[in-house]
């Protein structure tokens, strides 16, 4: 592993723990359901779209027959699933998000609590104790050792679509695979559709987004960052019409989807808008900086400041359904800063 790479998985895991901790403290075990509890039969899938062939970064992956019992370990892989009708019997809890391991913005309830698995490492003899007949895990490390690991229980493993890693699967990648795995193809094009259209009638809402220059910035304890195209941070404000920063693109920073940012050249973060995301970092630690105060975006008034870890969250979830709820929160947000 590279260098450049492993800072990428470090940085990650500060944003998405640290993110969360602020949110919900740390635990990453729990009692759930169990190998006898919880047990959600997908009745309603299409068995006639079975045999089903799905390619990932690990070759291609055959799901035979409608899943019974099904094994969500990639981030928010549980929350599409419950989008589509299905429910893990276990999960990757990622930080006790929501106390199973589903965003706050997701709708869907558990009728019983699924196994929680732990979190960036799961707990391989909880899964294999829970007799999964299909694992999801579109978006993970991409490490060869874990999917390995996963193999060995026996049953498919739809790991990161080909090309991906570092958690870099889209929401439309991650949709359209788990949608052919659970047999919920028609369902999934459906929320696609839905999105797609929500994310265009709000940019037609708001004109005064089209064109306008923009820096997502995450602020850490004792770090800067910025995030580049590839995030899905990025597309969604691309999708509503911004254009990131290219001075950000042309920062060199290896592999990934943040760029490290020096308090030396804060200038970076200035734009038409300047919105910083807090990993677990207080508002204050950045309204009370002298040197973000002095960037020209900041003397203006054209920044944000994202205090509400829900809606910071839903930007990192980068699924169907928090990129959904997203729309709802902060394009109001946008709007009263970028002004007409």
């Amino acid at each position: 592993m590279s260098r450049a790479t492993r800072h990428v998985r470090t940085l990650f895991t500060v944003l998405l723990a640290g993110a969360l901790a602020v949110l919900t403290g740390c635990t990453t075990t729990g009692s759930g359901a169990g190998s006898h509890g919880g047990e959600q039969l997908n009745r309603q899938a299409d068995a006639s779209q079975f045999p089903v062939t799905i390619p990932t970064k690990f070759g291609d992956v055959t799901v035979e027959e409608p899943p019974q019992r099904v094994v969500a370990l990639g981030w928010t892989d549980a929350e599409v699933a419950m989008a589509l009708g299905v429910q893990p019997v276990g999960v990757a809890d990622w930080l006790e998000v929501g106390g199973n391991g589903l965003g706050p913005w997701s709708k869907q309830k558990f009728d019983r609590p699924p196994e929680k698995l732990g979190t960036l490492e799961v707990d391989m003899e909880k899964v294999a104790g829970l007799n999964p007949d299909l694992i999801l895990d579109t978006r993970s490390s991409g490490e060869r050792g874990r999917h390995d690991r996963l193999s060995e229980i026996g049953v498919p493993v739809v790991s990161l679509p080909e090309g991906a890693d570092d958690y870099l699967t889209t929401w439309q990648q991650q949709l359209d695979m788990i949608g052919k795995a659970l047999g919920k193809q028609d369902e999934a094009r459906q929320l696609r559709k839905d999105l797609d259209a929500k994310f265009d009638r709000v940019a037609g809402e708001h004109p005064e987004f089209k064109g306008k220059e923009m820096v997502l910035a995450s602020r850490l304890p004792d770090a800067w960052g910025a995030y580049r195209d590839g995030d899905g941070r990025v597309e969604f404000m691309e999708r509503l019409g911004f254009v990131n920063s290219p001075r950000i693109e042309r920062q060199p920073s290896g592999r990934g989807f943040t760029v490290p940012i020096s308090d030396e050249r804060l200038d970076l973060l200035d734009a038409d808008l300047t919105a910083v995301f807090l990993i677990g970092a207080e508002p204050e630690a950045v309204t009370g900086d002298p040197l973000y105060q002095a960037v020209p975006s900041v003397e203006k008034g054209d920044d944000l400041v994202l205090g509400d870890q829900d809606i910071s969250l839903a930007f990192s979830s980068n699924s169907v359904v928090g990129l959904s709820w997203a729309l709802d929160e902060v394009v109001p947000l946008l709007a009263d800063t970028v002004g007409d």
